[in-house]
């Protein structure tokens, strides 16, 4: 007779595709809080959540439909909408004392200069201390004009509008 079985079940999260354990363990042990990003077709999400033991805490939220109080009126699936949204979302983390992260982009396969990197490069740009390579999108994809005029000067726009609501307007900029 055996001892022991020869197949354990996984989690039910690890057989619906949801999470890996393997890789939010070694977030949750860095101590620092994760930078989590999900994008679908239509919108993005940059959240900072921090882990506590009764379960994880969301320190701020940020969809891409908040853009649209900003004034931006384009699609908020793109690259330069991930972008301003992970900038939107870092800037609040600022104002509630989140100074560095880790970033989580879950089960996404990590392709160079998608838009998971775009909200990326937003966060850092707003000022959290995030270790990554350089797999930022172009600069000019990132400000849209690969897409057109209109949505290049609308991000320069959104951003500036950002940057006031949360009160940091740098004078170079």
């Amino acid at each position: 007779m055996k001892a022991s079985c020869t197949y354990t079940v996984p989690f039910r999260r690890r057989k619906e595709q949801k999470t890996n354990y393997k890789k939010r363990l070694a977030a949750v042990k860095s101590g620092k809080p994760r930078l989590v990003v999900r994008g679908s077709n239509k919108s993005f999400i940059a959240e900072i959540i921090v882990y506590k033991p009764e379960g994880d805490n969301v320190i701020c939220y940020t969809h891409s439909n908040e853009l649209k109080k900003f004034g931006w009126k384009h699609h908020n699936g793109n690259i330069p909408a991930a972008y301003l949204t992970g900038f939107l979302c870092a800037k609040k983390g600022m104002q509630k004392k989140i100074e560095e992260a880790i970033l989580d982009i879950g089960l996404t396969t990590p392709v160079h200069g998608s838009r998971v990197f775009s909200a990326l490069k937003g966060a850092i740009d707003a000022g959290i201390k995030i270790n990554a390579e350089e797999v930022y999108p172009k600069e000019e994809r990132i400000k849209g004009k690969h897409c057109s005029a209109d949505l290049e000067k609308d991000f320069e726009t959104v951003k500036k509008q950002i940057q006031e609501k949360t009160g940091t307007v740098k004078s170079n900029e």
